[in-house]
This record gives C-alpha cells, structure tokens and sequence, in this order.
C-alpha cells in the first residue's frame, strides 16, 4: 500500500525564464486547457506574468491526469474563496483517499505538489528585493508577521545576504503552511512560529503549541530561489478547503502512512514535456491562432 500512496507524492517544477515563446507559441500552448481557464491567463498584462499563469495551470491539469488518470477533459479545477486550487473532479478519484494539490510561483520558477493522504503546501520565493530599499528597510515592513524568536534570528543573522536568507526562508515556511490550510492571506502569521536545527527537523508553533502532525522540508534552487513544502493533517484546513476533501478523519496507521511518506526533491519539467502529456486529439483547433 506505501508503494502505491507513494505515487501520489508529486514534485514537479518549471524553469520559465528559459522558455521565450512567440506569441503563437504561447497561444497553442494555452489552448491545450479548457477555455475557462484562458481568462485567468490573459488578465495579466505582462508576459512573464501571463507565462507563469500558463504553466502553473498546465503543471494543475498535467499533474492530476499523470497520477489519477482522468482523462483531460473530465478534469475540473475549481477554486476556493481563498484561492486555493482543487479537484472538482474527485469522484473519479479511486486511488488516493485525500488527494490535494498546490501550486506556487515566483521569479524564474513554478512548482507544483501533492500528497494523496496529508494537506500538502508549496512555496517559491526568489530572494531579491524588489526596487531600491536597503535590507533593513524592507525587512523592517515585514516585521509584525514573525515571532520575536524568528525576528531575532533573522536580524541577528550577520551580512546583509545572510539576513535576506534567513527572512525569505521562514518567508517561505509560513506561506508553505498557510497555503496548506487554504486559509489565504488574513492567517495571523505572528501566531506561527518555526523552529528547527540548522534548518533541519523543522517544525511550527501555533499560539505557543507545537503541531506534531506536520512536516516540513526547505530546498534551495539556482538563482536565488527557494522553495518550501509543507505537509500536515487536514483538521486545521480551513472551512472551505476542508469541503473539498474527501476526508478528514483519518486512523493513525492511515494518517501516519501518509505523514512518513518520502519527500522527494522535485523534478524539472519543460513546458514542452508538459504539452506533451495533452493528447492532441481532445485540442480545439478553433482556438489556434
């Protein structure tokens, strides 16, 4: 049975600086999704805007026809209030008892993760200030979402880069975490404080108390990119997020099945790869350009 949840346990991730489509290209690249997905794509205005919101959609649709094996066309993906992406389609989810999935993107980079028993979330962050501020200055506006601990370690971290990386890596637990419940951007991020061992065994505080139900891995990518991921029990998933599982009780041998499952470090994937997997006969050749 470990074997086959393992399948579940996806990290994929993208490289889009590396991808320079002509506006051809990134029409028959869209037009392998469902048309009402284009319009969350084209409202961007800027490309690399517009190309992190393709490719985040092709890893959603990819990613769940890979390891359930809907057929394209029967995927659905709906969000919640919050935001957050999920399966609609689940009733043809027979493998996985919790399947779930995030996605995340920033800078050069769009990864996506999924767990098919835990509450899975994944966070990017590329570590660089945006515009002109000093370090100080802009960590300073950050100051009221980190615990007194975490503030301490991040101000005291040494160089200037030291502490840029310190602040961007409890940056991205907390946004792994918070994703994860699918509570979106009003969670009191000072009521979550993380701890760890040189960035090992790391674990979360909530109000004080430490969730022992929750995993949490940090990766470093090239360029000054980081990536967390952050995996948990759904009992603290918010209200709406918790409607679109399919469970949320579990027993211990099922729950810790799930919460010792490897994690594996991602795997890059090229839009074309991804293009690949959507079959040619389910596009609509109205919608190429």
């Amino acid at each position: 049975m470990e074997i086959e949840m393992e399948k579940g346990v996806v990290r994929w991730l993208v490289n889009v600086s590396q991808w320079d489509p002509s506006p051809h290209e990134f029409s028959i690249a869209m037009s392998v999704l469902p048309k009402q997905e284009h319009s969350s794509i084209t409202r961007f205005v800027k490309i690399e805007d517009r190309k992190r919101a393709l490719v985040s959609r092709l890893l959603q649709h990819a990613l769940v026809h890979q390891v359930l094996g809907i057929p394209f066309n029967e995927i659905i993906i709906n969000r919640t209030p919050e935001g957050k992406p999920y399966l609609e389609s689940h009733k043809k989810n027979v493998k996985f008892p919790n399947f779930n999935f995030n996605v995340s993107h920033h800078g050069d980079y769009v990864a996506i993760a999924s767990e098919p028993i835990c509450l899975v979330g994944v966070d990017i962050v590329s570590c660089f200030i945006p515009g002109k501020e000093t370090v100080s200055d802009f960590i300073h506006n950050f100051s009221s979402y980190f615990s007194s601990s975490e503030w301490d370690n991040i101000v005291n971290a040494g160089s200037d880069d030291d502490v840029m990386d310190v602040f961007f890596r409890y940056w991205c637990l907390k946004e792994a975490f918070v994703k994860a419940l699918g509570t979106g951007v009003g969670y009191k991020l000072d009521c979550v404080e993380f701890q760890h061992k040189d960035w090992d065994d790391i674990y979360v505080k909530v109000d004080g108390d430490a969730l022992k139900d929750w995993n949490f891995w940090l990766f470093q990518l090239q360029g000054r990119h980081r990536v967390a991921v952050a995996r948990g029990h759904p009992r603290i998933a918010s209200e709406s997020y918790k409607k679109t599982l399919r469970q949320t009780h579990f027993d211990n041998d099922l729950y810790k099945l799930g919460f010792h499952l490897p994690n594996p470090e991602f795997v890059t994937k090229t839009i074309e790869e991804l293009c690949a997997l959507f079959p040619k006969f389910e596009l609509d050749p109205h919608i190429h350009p």
